[in-house]
């Protein structure tokens, strides 16, 4: 089976989609609401969501360019197709570190629209450019000019790190953006993406009439694809993946919803895909983390680690009020709001009685991707030694040896610096013991305590449950953890799948620095 059709991985600029005939998915019926609704929008997605093609989408409409758009929604509506001076600030072009590399991007960048526009009379400073050329910009094409900036806040994520650099750059977007609030007689409409909204970025209270559409129900699926997307769009890709990777069509679909799918916007709302993550299962036809391998959330995992956050919450039960999850302040220290806008963790639920939104990792791209980075902070030599892999842990239960996985678990732990952390409580193992059993959950299924009365850890193979309960020395013994396992009946939902059980009490002592003591029983 052949498919030979165009996928646009890397693909940012519409005009070249189009001409040489990559496949889209149709997203212009969202520009056609946008234009027709309001002049100034802001729109948050996590990288490589399809912020920049949208963006370069919405330039070809504003320049006039109709016949890239034959055969798409909204020609049906579009009758006048306008040409209007469009002005493209593209951020996503620098790497910051300081003011110095701010200035250089948009100085590269208004000198792009200087060619057309001419050149402010003897002015370095970019906002009061800025303000000149949207003016001459009008009054030379008698149309009002369409400002778009796409990734407005990356110079500031570039110097999360950097307290002193992200105030002097904010300082300086401040006054920048601050122009399209003067000009705004000018102005024909204004779109800004990004990954967070900075709140001390004076666009956001300057310009009031700005519309955040990232949590607006009209616009959930304007980036990403849905699923009715891909089941309209892919089904040829689809196809050939199940047979590259012998499965069933339906077996397919499920493994790319697994692993891809997931990401909400708004409550309650369908998940949508990555979309960087499918077109390169499409075009390897291979299942692998292709956007996290695209960037690793160092900062985020040392500010969860240097705040002592409680990990496992990560997985469904982060409670963050609206103001939190549609803003940032850098001296917050709170990971949250990035790692939600980051596209790290989403919306799974929403508390209508305490207006809360319940965030977790969206599918297991993300979530496996992302405690394989958390586990080295806490486990040093994690990525060093790979002796410790996870899939060796799964391969001695696979096989039926607990003690040699107890004894990989023992040796695991005596790998972590004592005084790394100064006191190793009862938490900290918990912690890594947490993040151990989930990434075993790549391979075989895992089931790790959240909540009272469960065991601390169920890991299932095909043949054997095993059941595992820990103890600290000075609070408990192997003994004792193994009559929990029976005395709270851990045991019992497992008693109907006909499988083997396997129980493990097993003792950690702060004296010993690690696993001291296991008992095994069926």
């Amino acid at each position: 089976m052949l498919n030979n059709r165009k996928l646009p991985i890397g693909i940012q600029d519409f005009e070249d989609l189009r001409i040489n005939n990559y496949l889209y998915v149709d997203k212009t019926t969202f520009i056609y609401q946008l234009v027709t609704s309001g002049k100034p929008f802001f729109l948050g997605r996590p990288r490589r969501f399809g912020k920049s093609l949208f963006l370069s989408t919405l330039k070809a409409y504003f320049l006039g360019k109709k016949e890239l758009f034959e055969g798409l929604a909204i020609a049906r509506w579009e009758k006048e197709w306008i040409e209007y001076p469009v002005f493209h600030i593209d951020l996503n072009v620098g790497i910051y570190s300081d003011l110095n590399s701010l200035y250089q991007t948009l100085n590269y960048n208004l000198q792009i629209i200087e060619e057309k526009w001419g050149q402010a009379p003897s002015d370095e400073n970019p906002a009061t450019r800025f303000s000149w050329l949207i003016r001459k910009a009008c009054e030379q094409s008698g149309q009002k000019v369409v400002v778009l900036i796409d990734e407005y806040d990356k110079p500031l994520l570039g110097t999360m790190g950097d307290l002193d650099a992200n105030e002097n750059i904010r300082n300086v977007l401040k006054g920048f953006y601050g122009i399209l609030k003067s000009a705004d007689a000018y102005l024909r409409f204004v779109f800004l993406t990004g990954v967070t909204k900075f709140a001390q970025v004076s666009i956001f209270s300057d310009l009031n009439q700005l519309q955040d559409i990232s949590m607006d129900e009209r616009f959930a699926e304007i980036c990403g694809i849905s699923g009715q997307e891909l089941m309209d769009d892919f089904e040829p890709e689809i196809s050939l993946l199940a047979q590259k990777t012998e499965k069933t069509y339906q077996e397919t679909l499920v493994e790319l919803k697994r692993r891809y799918d997931g990401y909400h916007f708004v409550k309650r709302s369908a998940g949508m895909y990555n979309p960087f993550s499918l077109l390169n299962t499409f075009a390897k036809n291979d299942f692998a983390n292709y956007w996290f391998q695209t960037g690793t959330p160092t900062f985020l995992v040392k500010m969860l680690k240097d705040e002592n956050f409680d990990i496992p919450d990560l997985e469904n039960n982060v409670h963050v009020s609206p103001e939190e999850i549609v803003g940032y302040r850098a001296e917050w220290n709170n990971p949250i709001p990035i790692l939600y806008q980051s596209g790290y963790l989403t919306i799974r639920d929403y508390d209508n009685l305490f207006d809360e939104y319940i965030l977790g990792f969206p599918n297991e791209e993300v979530k496996y991707g992302f405690l394989n980075e958390l586990l080295p902070a806490y486990v040093p030599l994690w990525k060093s030694n790979q002796h410790f892999a996870a899939s060796r842990f799964v391969k001695a239960l696979m096989k039926g040896n607990v003690d040699g996985f107890m004894t990989n678990l023992r040796a695991f732990y005596a790998t972590i610096p004592y005084d790394m952390t100064g006191n190793r409580d009862e938490r900290y193992y918990q912690f890594v013991f947490y993040l151990l059993f989930s990434l075993m959950g790549q391979f075989v299924q895992t089931e790790v305590k959240s909540a009272r009365g469960r065991a601390d850890a169920v890991v299932k193979t095909s043949d054997t449950i095993y059941v595992f309960e820990f103890k600290m020395s000075d609070n408990g013994t192997a003994e004792e953890a193994l009559k929990q396992i029976d005395d709270k009946g851990y045991l019992i939902p497992y008693t109907a799948e006909g499988r083997k059980i396997v129980k493990i009490g097993t003792e950690f002592s702060e004296e010993k620095r690690g696993l001291s003591r296991w008992i095994v029983a069926e």
